[in-house]
Formats: C-alpha cells, structure tokens, sequence
C-alpha cells in the first residue's frame, strides 16, 4: 500500500530530522587515517567522541566490480546540525573519492553523555 510506504518514510525522516544527536558512520582503509581523521572530528568540534573499529570487512561495488577490503569503521557522536559542516570536512580530508557518510540518530542515550556532545559540538 504507497500511502502505508509514504507514512512509514515520513516518519524516519522526521525522526531523524527532528533528532539532536546522531552516530555517523565512516569506513577509512588505515590506522593512521583513522587516528587523522578521528582526531581532526574532534579538534574540529564536528564530533566530541569518534570510535575506530578495526577488522570491518566491507563489499561493495566499485567501478564495475566488486571489491573486497579490510576497512576500519568510524562511529562519530556528534549533533544533528553538525552533519553537513562535518561531511564537507570529511570529503576534503579523506582519501575516498567517495566516503562512507551515514548518519543514524541517537534515539535514547545517557543525558550526561549527551549533554558532553552538545556542550563540545556548539
């Protein structure tokens, strides 16, 4: 039913839309370019806390074929109206021509954390 597919999209997007805090997703293909980049988030005040997870194995399509890498995932705690500062900065400091940028909201969280990431990314 479209109008049943209609309301379930406009409900997402006005739930992130409407959502203060968000987790931002960025794959990167080294140490060092996740140490650079998580570090430079947080300098930047685009993100008070960026985790590195080593070890992600991503699949994608990439120029008429399909790759295979060994990647390190990104998760940045930053605040809704951050984002699009944030993904400038990030496609002019990452080494992908197309970076990974996903952003999910923070649903519930602990409002003492919150409140960290909204007293650092103002």
């Amino acid at each position: 039913n479209k109008s049943e597919v209609f309301f379930k999209l406009k409900f997402i997007l006005v739930l992130i839309m409407s959502n203060e805090y968000i987790v931002v997703l960025i794959t990167v293909s080294s140490s060092d370019e996740a140490k650079d980049l998580s570090s430079g988030l947080v300098k930047e005040k685009l993100a008070y806390c960026v985790n590195q997870i080593p070890g992600v194995k991503s699949t994608y399509f990439w120029e008429g074929e399909i790759c295979v890498d060994e990647e390190i995932q990104l998760l940045a705690k930053t605040v809704t109206h951050k984002l699009s500062e944030l993904e400038k900065w990030i496609k002019v400091n990452h080494s992908y021509d197309t970076p990974e940028i996903i952003a999910l909201p923070i649903v519930k969280g602990s409002a003492d954390y919150l409140k960290c990431v909204s007293d650092w990314c103002v």
